[in-house]
């Protein structure tokens, strides 16, 4: 591969730029237009098939919807007649007479308002009574009489309490719809019973409903090869229903169960094909074809023609160079690189003997800072051995306390040493918060001895902020403000509290004391005095410390810092500073 690259550049690098323009138009734009728009192209056929299969699925749901809705209406009003006790001691009373029958009929409508239930729902209603004191009629019949029949003998024959039939009966008048779809109830919920109850959906109101829909598509629903139903050939209905034969044109098939009738639901494929659809949009795909191959062949042209002529202009310059002197461009077009290049190769041969006198000063004043730095250095060694005294006294003063059993003494000469060394020791400004935590409470620990009772402290740092690096001893300036201007001041016991934590892409130092406070016009002062910081202020007196640690908190953060000052006379004070997290780094964890 390695090899193959090599011979490929060996190869451009002899190409001119117009050769090389060309094939980058061939194998950049062409060849890429030509693999994107057959991927698109199948993208599309792929999204146009599966949108027209989504399509024919919804078709399908809505109509086994429609369908079970109707159904389901009259098994619901065949429920309602099932678990009635009304209607049930109705079917099996013994009747004197047929008169006496005809009373009880007339009470029995007046009571159970049976029709106008059914009635709203288009359907015909039939209650078939295994009792011979019944007079055939109307709404009731007796079963010894359809025994015969289709319907019934279905029922019996599929052993269900409920059922849907399907049929054509021939017996019906001519004028009537001889196409039956009956909802079909055994009434054996108190007791055996050989009472059945039949109801006729209205078969005309089932196509309407199917063609209300108003589908593109052609549907149709069967049992086996019988047309049962259909948006687009139904027939006659006083005719036997047709026999469906288009099974090659199907476009989605969905089987449903309908209380023991199987159906099949058939959705036909659309008159116009997927790439029908597609073609009809060629002549809009023919445009954008050419306008992505004409439109960047014409860019390339240009881009070749203002690259060639002016790189071969500087080409032309520099085969003139004479040893050490450079002959200029007198005539410079263009605001792009390469006409920058022109102008920036005039200025390199006007300034060429400047810079040369320019590097020497510079390598004279670079050897004077390193012998400045390493004098420096000797008088830092210097600096050093004051502090390296100071420990060692401290060091003496506390053994001689452990040795005299002055403890106490000793543990605060230890403190003092551990906060002294913090002080000296500035190889590096900055610190993490885990050891600026450490001085913070060696510090507070230090002042209990003076405070006793009436100083508290409570620490309170987040774990994922304690690897973050801030200037040193930033926190502990505002600890020691709040120690002199606000514990020490106050007659009675105070706390401090200093919290580490994030919110808001952004690290949050917060000390709070609850000394004595102070008024509006103080608090805005030590908030405008901490916002303004600067080297200046560190020459006046009042709260330098505080300036000098807002100071640094500003350099480190590209004065992004916000600081906030809240107080109130006799309550105590809240200091908070926030520095975005994105100025903020996060040392790693000790070996």
């Amino acid at each position: 591969m390695k090899r193959l690259l090599r011979w490929i550049e060996a190869k451009m690098d002899n190409f001119t730029i117009k050769r090389k323009l060309i094939i980058f138009y061939i194998f950049c734009v062409i060849t890429p237009l030509i693999i994107t728009d057959s991927v698109t192209g199948g993208i599309m056929f792929q999204w146009e098939k599966g949108n027209q299969q989504h399509e024919m699925e919804n078709m399908a749901s809505a109509v086994h919807y429609s369908l079970s809705n109707e159904i389901d209406s009259a098994a619901r009003f065949a429920k309602s007649v099932y678990t009635s006790k009304y209607i049930d001691d109705f079917l099996k009373h013994e009747y004197e007479s047929p008169l006496s029958y005809y009373t009880a009929y007339q009470k029995f409508f007046k009571d159970t308002m049976l029709q106008m239930g059914i009635g709203q729902n288009n359907m015909q209603l039939t209650l078939y009574a295994d009792n011979d004191t019944i007079v055939s009629g109307s709404e009731f019949q007796k079963v010894s009489e359809v025994k015969g029949e289709d319907w019934y003998q279905y029922l019996v024959g599929s052993q269900l309490k409920k059922a849907l039939y399907v049929g054509f009966d021939e017996s019906a008048a001519s004028s009537r719809s001889r196409r039956k779809i009956s909802f079909l109830q055994r009434l054996d919920f108190y007791g055996a019973s050989d009472n059945v109850l039949r109801i006729d959906i209205d078969y005309s109101s089932l196509v309407r409903s199917l063609e209300k829909m108003n589908y593109d598509a052609d549907i149709y629903i069967c049992r086996g090869d019988q047309i049962i139903l259909s948006n687009g050939k139904n027939g006659s209905v006083t005719k036997d229903f047709e026999t469906f034969t288009l099974f090659d044109d199907v476009g989605y098939r969905e089987h449903v169960s309908v209380y023991g009738q199987e159906l099949e639901i058939y959705v036909m494929e659309p008159a116009t094909g997927i790439l029908q659809e597609m073609l009809s949009h060629f002549p809009f795909i023919l445009l954008l074809v050419l306008v992505n191959v004409l439109l960047p062949f014409f860019m390339v042209y240009c881009i070749n023609h203002s690259f060639t002529e002016r790189i071969g202009e500087l080409s032309a310059v520099f085969d003139r160079v004479n040893d050490d002197k450079l002959v200029e461009i007198w005539e410079v077009r263009g605001e792009d690189e390469i006409g920058s290049l022109m102008r920036n190769y005039n200025k390199m041969v006007q300034r060429m003997n400047s810079l040369i006198q320019i590097m020497y000063k510079n390598k004279i004043k670079e050897q004077e800072m390193i012998v400045a730095r390493q004098n420096a250095e000797l008088l830092a060694l210097h600096s050093q051995i004051n502090p390296h005294f100071l420990f060692n006294a401290l060091e003496s003063i506390r053994m001689h306390s452990i040795i005299k059993h002055e403890m106490e003494t000793a543990d605060m000469v230890e403190r003092l040493a551990v906060l002294q060394r913090q002080y000296v020791e500035w190889q590096d400004d900055s610190v993490r918060i885990e050891k600026e935590m450490d001085f913070v409470k060696t510090y507070l620990e230090l002042q209990k001895y003076r405070f006793g009772d009436k100083l508290s402290f409570e620490l309170d740092v987040e774990e994922a902020c304690k690897r973050y690096v801030i200037p040193k001893l930033s926190i502990v300036t505002f600890v020691e403000n709040a120690c002199v201007h606000g514990i020490e001041s106050k007659a009675t016991a105070g706390w401090i509290f200093v919290r580490i934590y994030t919110k808001k892409d952004c690290l949050c130092l917060e000390i709070e004391d609850t000394g004595n406070g102070m008024d509006e016009e103080e608090t805005k002062n030590l908030k405008q005095r901490m916002t303004d910081a600067n080297i200046e202020m560190l020459k006046g007196k009042g709260r330098v410390g505080i300036v000098n640690a807002c100071l640094r908190l500003k350099m480190v953060s590209g004065d992004e810092v916000v600081f906030d000052v809240d107080s109130e006379q006799g309550v105590g004070t809240l200091i908070l500073a926030k520095i975005p997290l994105c100025y903020v780094t996060k040392e790693a964890n000790d070996a």
